[in-house]
């Protein structure tokens, strides 16, 4: 890996919440964490690998398709559907009729999400330099990793639609400086 430490991605996700605070005006808190139970490691293990492999399919499928391409970049919103339903998934905190138990947000689980994806940016970041057409994908992804943290984030700490736009004004998704 291209990071220059194992505390860079911890770095990059502090960066994201302060600015993130920064913005809102008031500290954050994952939502419903004091309830968060931790998962064994086996299974914890297996939710983050069965986002990294929606990640990567994701991915894949825009490289291939470019179907949410823009002159600016992607509307990474529509180019990761799974990925970000599955976050969407880890952090259910409303009951859903007829299940025998109450849903328990994986707060730590997306917690490990996020570190793939700022370990991601990290390894991207050098190579979003001008160059080859192949460095083009590189600079891609990175916007898109990038957005996701902030996506992520976003559903985490359980931002509302204003508090979104406000943030989404401030410019706070940047493309992974």
């Amino acid at each position: 890996m291209t990071r220059g430490s194992k505390d860079a991605p911890a770095s990059v996700l502090a960066e994201r919440r302060v600015h993130l605070q920064r913005v809102l005006g008031r500290a954050l808190a994952p939502r419903d964490a004091a309830s968060t139970e931790r998962l064994p490691e086996h299974i914890r293990r297996h939710l983050v690998e069965e986002a990294e492999d929606l990640y990567w399919n994701e991915l894949e499928w825009e490289n291939v398709t470019a179907e949410e391409a823009l002159d600016e970049g992607s509307l990474t919103e529509l180019a990761f559907p799974a990925f970000l339903a599955f976050v969407d998934a880890l952090l259910v905190t409303d009951p859903i009729s007829d299940l025998p138990v109450e849903p328990v947000p994986r707060v730590d689980v997306v917690g490990d999400i996020l570190r793939f994806l700022a370990d991601r940016v990290l390894e991207l970041r050098p190579q979003r330099e001008p160059g080859p057409d192949g460095d083009r994908e590189a600079r891609a992804e990175l916007a898109m990793a990038t957005r996701l943290i902030d996506l992520v984030l976003y559903r985490l700490y359980g931002l509302t639609s204003e508090e979104i736009e406000q943030v989404e004004a401030s410019g706070a998704s940047d493309d992974g400086r």
